[in-house]
């Protein structure tokens, strides 16, 4: 047994039950502001993308769970919903709210001037907890494209009072076994400023509501340059931090593929999140999410989504190896590079191989990516998802 596979060995167990949620509107269509393209075999209904997420999971075993978004996710009877889910071995997730595409909402919603528009964006919450309640989900996440695009175009003071009611009139309504979690992004739609840029502001609204209010951090909603493990390292001290939404981002809020744009990066993060207690195989008290948001605008959607909770898995694997006694003696000691090369050390060992092998023996594929090109499932609803409508984001 070579060093590698000893140490693989030893930080194997801590993989096990390791989740990370899928978003159901990844398999939709998806685009920029430019242009939505079609793809042959995207999901024409909720319970498609059900389906679709299903088998990531089926090749993977590493995302049991399935985000919905409402409206877009709608549907009449969320039990039979909740049902088919099960009947395919997932769960149903986090609900998503959507507060964004409605004329209404143009200058805001839950911080909106106008009380009955307030109200308008209050009533769509209180139907997503509806929601929860039937699919039993946790998870009511919340993320407002609320703001003002030009200096003095509104009481920047007034719209987080309004924020800050409105966001503890819903908090009033979820249960007492359910968690709020607002989401923030630092600019986009808005310009000028946004009402909710960044984990601070995040931290102070859900701070004021409850235990059960919490932060998610998206990880392309952060100026370029900024030190996210840090703000991991900080929410988790602080016990704020409920999920995680991971993609990369090269310039604003790609959403692409995680880990494409910086493996390192992830990796930093995903260190951050086992020493502080967030992750959930090493630590069962931990209740912090993993969630991917993305969307996959010109590569294939399945395969994107499990190309993306591998790159997850093996950014863990690695993290997990970090030796943690060296690198705090190195530190203590004041050995700067020797820290850094422990650290290093973990990053650069290639976990490949021992991932693959560790899938065979849980009865799963080695090589995901190629079993599912191989299992015809592409082709399969290529041929039998014609007419009708592809569900898109918008």
């Amino acid at each position: 047994m070579t060093d590698t596979q000893a140490a693989f060995a030893k930080v194997a167990p801590l993989l096990e039950g390791q989740a990370i949620e899928l978003p159901s509107w990844a398999f939709g269509n998806s685009g920029t502001r430019f242009k939505v393209f079609g793809t042959p075999g995207t999901p024409r209904s909720v319970e498609e993308k059900i389906a679709d997420a299903a088998t990531v999971h089926r090749f993977t075993g590493l995302a049991p769970t399935v985000a919905l978004h409402i409206p877009w996710d709608l549907v009449e009877d969320f039990g039979a919903l909740r049902t088919f889910a099960t009947d395919h071995g997932v769960e149903l997730g986090t609900i998503n709210s959507n507060t964004f595409q409605d004329d209404d909402y143009k200058f805001g919603a839950l911080t909106h001037v106008d009380p009955k528009i307030r109200q308008k964006a209050i009533d769509h919450h209180f139907e997503c907890i509806d929601v929860m309640n039937a699919t039993g989900s946790r998870d009511l996440k919340i993320w407002l494209a609320e703001g003002s695009n030009y200096p003095g175009q509104a009481d920047l003071r007034g719209r987080q009072d309004r924020l800050a009611e409105s966001l503890a009139t819903i908090y009033d309504r979820i249960g007492e076994e359910q968690r709020l979690v607002l989401e923030y992004k630092f600019f986009e739609p808005a310009f000028y400023h946004t009402d909710v840029p960044d984990w601070g502001t995040s931290y102070a609204q859900v701070s004021a509501l409850g235990e059960r209010a919490l932060v998610c951090l998206d990880t392309g909603h952060h100026a370029p340059g900024t030190n996210i493990e840090f703000i991991t390292m900080q929410l988790l001290r602080l016990g704020k931090l409920g999920s995680f939404d991971f993609n990369s981002r090269f310039y604003a809020d790609d959403d692409l593929i995680v880990g494409a744009a910086d493996p390192f990066q992830l990796f930093r993060i995903l260190f951050e999140v086992i020493r502080g207690g967030g992750y959930g195989p090493a630590n069962p008290e931990s209740e912090v999410a993993f969630m991917l948001d993305q969307c996959h605008n010109v590569e294939d959607k399945i395969p994107g989504q499990i190309r993306s909770v591998l790159n997850v898995q093996e950014m863990t694997a690695r993290a997990l190896l970090v030796d943690r006694d060296a690198l705090a003696a190195a530190q203590e000691a004041g050995d700067v590079l020797g820290a850094n090369e422990v650290f290093m050390d973990a990053f650069q060992t290639d976990v490949r191989a021992d991932l693959a092998a560790w899938r065979e023996e849980h009865g799963l594929p080695a090589h995901p990516m190629k079993a599912y090109a191989a299992s015809g499932y592409q082709q399969q609803i290529e041929a039998a998802r014609v007419g009708g409508t592809q569900l898109s984001w918008n």
